[in-house]
């Protein structure tokens, strides 16, 4: 099965293949579909999400809402990690830092970055994975710390032998 990184620079370069991309990762993951991530950039310790401000995606006041944001940065942060683990290991998330930094009346921009990307090693590992949420003016709405724990993928009993 290809990796992420691989299908991110098969589609990414073709008509609407971003759209297509972030269409698959909402089908291996489908609670993402709730913000319609749009994957504009990704890179081994980078990844850059937009999502529409819509009427789904509202708060009471009318705003994006802040947990909609949160799961902004949860794919941001995901995906990133998807392209950037290597195949030998494995991630989770295993905690979200957050801060609500202002109102979002605008469209969100979810960017991820890890640098510099960090080395998986032979012990299980936490990167912590800053996300910032932008609204369509470069302000931040939302920060977030994604810590996920990155370990060596088990060896199966075929692969010992």
């Amino acid at each position: 099965m290809p990796s992420t990184l691989e299908m991110w620079r098969k589609f990414s370069p073709r008509p609407l293949g971003t759209r297509l991309f972030s269409w698959g990762v909402c089908l291996r993951a489908p609670y993402f579909r709730t913000v319609r991530p749009h994957i504009v950039r990704l890179e081994p310790g980078y990844c850059e999400v937009r999502s529409k401000k819509r009427r789904a995606v509202h708060n009471h006041i009318g705003t994006f809402h802040a947990i909609a944001a949160c799961n902004v940065a949860e794919v941001a942060a995901g995906v990133l990690a998807e392209a950037s683990v290597p195949a030998t290991h494995r991630w989770i998330p295993v905690g979200m830092a957050v801060r609500y930094v202002a109102k979002a009346s605008t469209d969100v921009v979810g960017v991820a970055e890890l640098n510099p990307l960090p080395e998986p090693g032979d012990e299980p590992a936490e990167w912590v994975v800053p996300v910032r949420i932008l609204d369509t003016s470069g302000e931040p709405v939302v920060t977030a710390d994604i810590t996920l724990r990155v370990s060596p993928k088990k060896k199966t009993a075929a692969a010992k032998s």
